[in-house]
């Protein structure tokens, strides 16, 4: 349920209702808007609790939410959510982003020139893979707390906000320290101990959309790490396993445009992830952007031909500009012009 709180509530009034949803054994969730404050009432709400709660001081209404997420559902927070990183960008909000990196950080020469290459082409975000969930344990499993440094390093240099995936709880920390966006992965979606120490961390997470997750499953995900006070989050469609085996897997750009309706989290698109072949990518950015989607996470890599990871589906920084000079095109077509990205760092600082 939602409590809706009159416009001349007071602290107090709101943390009696805390305390009264604590003693019906559900959980109260603050979502303090421009203009109303509400309480989300998490858990299973009987008839008798709304009539209860309705009649509390300071109470306007209470509404009941039939979806089974709360937090992330349009129904409790009905305008769009925006995601802000350091360097002034922005997620969500209608100007789509740049995301953008090799799947793996393989050593200092390879981020620099990457980070050097996303950043003249106009990316937002730089990323890079740190800890790597490979489906054989006898490939390249990334350079761990190395890579971490390498990136934020890179990351600094040429003046991006830094994401990277954090692969289980004991790695949640480091992550959190080095990166200003933590990357919950497809395998790790419904890993719900690592959503909630991510969520706890206070930083904004990318969580992508499990491989063969529903979007409802993949919603009520969202929940684990929006339930621990943190509403800087960010979705990502990154292709589902289906029947086809002639692409990696399949893009499901249906997902993007329906979950822009359910919910009001920014929700971005993996064309990289979603083909597994770098030709297909930039067609699969337009129809993303078409459909909807707040940015777009491309995986470029300086040399893909010799990258330890994912070189089939990496463009390289030449044709990673080709792809955002006609994204940004339509995005102005579609009137959603993408965001301007981060000032140049100046030399020597």
């Amino acid at each position: 349920m939602i409590v809706v709180m009159r416009p001349d509530h007071t602290p107090e009034q709101v943390q009696a209702v805390m305390d009264r949803l604590v003693m019906f054994g559900l959980q109260g969730q603050p979502i303090r808007g421009v203009e109303r404050e509400v309480i989300a009432g998490l858990g299973q709400v009987m008839q008798e609790h709304r009539d209860e709660i309705s009649m509390m001081a300071g109470v306007d209404e209470v509404i009941r939410v039939s979806k089974p997420y709360k937090l992330s559902s349009r129904e409790t927070h009905p305008k769009d959510t925006i995601v802000e990183l350091p360097h002034g960008v922005k997620v969500g909000g209608g100007h789509p982003v740049f995301m953008a990196g090799p799947c793996a950080i393989e050593g200092e020469d390879q981020i620099l020139a990457a980070a050097r290459g996303v950043k003249k082409a106009g990316a937002h975000v730089l990323r890079g893979g740190a800890f790597k969930p490979r489906t054989s344990p006898y490939s390249f499993q990334g350079l761990g707390l190395d890579a971490l440094k390498l990136l934020r390093q890179a990351g600094d240099e040429v003046g991006l906000p830094v994401i990277t995936e954090c692969l289980s709880v004991r790695d949640v920390d480091v992550c959190a320290e080095y990166s200003d966006v933590l990357q919950i992965g497809a395998r790790n979606m419904q890993n719900f101990v690592l959503l909630q120490e991510a969520g706890k961390t206070g930083k904004p997470v990318l969580l992508k959309r499990g491989m063969s997750a529903t979007i409802e499953e993949w919603l009520l995900a969202s929940e684990y790490v929006m339930s621990q006070n943190n509403p800087n989050l960010i979705l990502c469609e990154r292709g589902i396993r289906t029947f086809e085996t002639a692409i990696r897997n399949t893009l499901d750009l249906n997902a993007v445009a329906l979950v822009k309706r359910l919910s009001h989290l920014p929700v971005i698109a993996d064309p990289s992830h979603g083909t597994g072949k770098w030709y297909l990518v930039r067609p699969m950015s337009m129809a993303a952007l078409a459909a909807g989607a707040d940015g777009l996470m491309i995986e470029v890599h300086p040399n893909p031909d010799h990258a330890l990871s994912d070189g089939a589906q990496s463009l390289t920084p030449n044709n990673f500009g080709d792809l955002a000079n006609e994204a940004r095109r339509l995005g102005e077509a579609l009137s959603r012009p993408f965001a301007e990205p981060p000032a140049s760092v100046a030399s020597g600082a």
